[in-house]
């Protein structure tokens, strides 16, 4: 399962936010640009006392802000960052002032929270949202193209709301609604919807942990066997022929070194349909791994108990053999499935 991505975001990046390119000037010999900065220094000591003596206090003060304050353009990719955490997109905010309008502001508050997937957060702005839709300008727009389309944010919203208590009946009905006012926006909430009955299914099976797999060395072991007592157990599961698996490897590595000491057990498990040992040995090789590497059975038991429909997939269990967590690597829910096990882990940006 892919993380979830609003179809919202491409309009947020279309080329009106993004800096353009310049060409770079012809180079200056090093002769030349000593000459050019002698001539700038005698033209700022002279200019400086004039500017000094007509210039008062406060102009001067709102000069300097100026000359170091970011362009609207700027503060505008600032605020549609997809790396920024929530305290730099708040510093950006206090820093937009009068700069940026209220509306796009918004726009940028609820983009961060679905991006991130952080529920809390869009269950805090909901008030500003809904003031939001009463008021909404188009023209005024940085990418969401009608109030109903807020409207549909918002119906979304209070689904995951409804859903964290257990109301099964309001959550259908608000993702109903979602899909209803946003149907460009569909695909987002039907993977909600995906999301949470896989999560239904998982919450009551058990993985069995002495199930014999391979390893990428021909030696055969078993989950229980890696899980050795510890907190738990995070599987990656890969193919050779998956492009998206294959460039996620170096995060997975990251991964498995800052969750090791947490005494959290990282193992990758291939699910080649032909040459499987062969591959996982040279993938091994390739990739430098140093945790454990293992191979799926031919008769597909894990793939066949935990749905695994699509890869990348990476799957938390703890040492009953419940699943934590069933989803793709790069999802947020995966840092607050291992936040219950350990409250003191923190996904770094290395490890993500």
């Amino acid at each position: 399962m892919k993380p979830i991505r609003p179809l919202l975001f491409a309009l947020l990046l279309s080329p009106g936010l993004h800096a353009q390119e310049e060409k770079p000037a012809p180079k200056a010999s090093k002769a030349e640009e000593k000459e050019a900065v002698k001539a700038e220094e005698k033209k700022a000591k002279e200019a400086a006392p004039e500017a000094t003596k007509e210039m008062p206090a406060a102009e001067k003060a709102a000069a300097e802000v100026t000359e170091t304050a970011p362009s609207v353009q700027e503060t505008m990719q600032r605020l549609f960052d997809p790396q920024a955490t929530l305290d730099q997109l708040q510093e950006t905010i206090k820093k937009a002032g009068m700069s940026i309008p209220r509306q796009q502001i918004l726009e940028a508050k609820l983009v961060w929270g679905l991006r991130h997937q952080d529920n809390a957060w869009l269950e805090s702005i909901l008030p500003e949202l809904e003031v939001l839709a009463e008021n909404f300008d188009p023209a005024a727009s940085a990418g969401i193209k009608s109030a109903d389309e807020v409207r549909s944010f918002i119906a979304y919203v209070k689904a995951i709301r409804a859903q964290s208590k257990g109301d099964e009946k309001n959550f259908k009905k608000q993702i109903l609604e979602a899909i209803w006012l946003s149907p460009a926006q569909a695909p987002l909430f039907i993977q909600v919807i995906e999301k949470i009955r896989l999560e239904t299914k998982m919450a009551n099976l058990k993985v069995d942990l002495n199930t014999v797999v391979s390893m990428h060395n021909g030696e055969v072991t078993t989950l229980a066997d890696q899980l050795g007592g510890k907190k738990a157990l995070l599987i990656d599961f890969w193919a050779s022929w998956c492009g998206p698996c294959m460039r996620l490897m170096p995060e997975l590595k990251k991964k498995a070194e800052y969750l090791a000491p947490q005494g959290i057990v990282v193992v990758g498990m291939n699910k080649d349909d032909e040459n499987a040992p062969a591959l996982t040995a040279k993938i091994h090789d390739e990739q430098g791994i140093e945790f454990p590497w293992l191979i799926e059975p031919a008769e597909r038991p894990f793939t066949k108990l935990l749905e695994i429909e699509s890869i990348p997939r990476m799957v938390l269990i703890n040492p009953e053999g419940k699943v934590l967590f069933n989803g793709h690597p790069q999802d947020p829910a995966l840092w607050v499935a291992l936040q219950k096990i350990d409250p003191t882990l923190k996904a770094p940006e290395a490890a993500k």
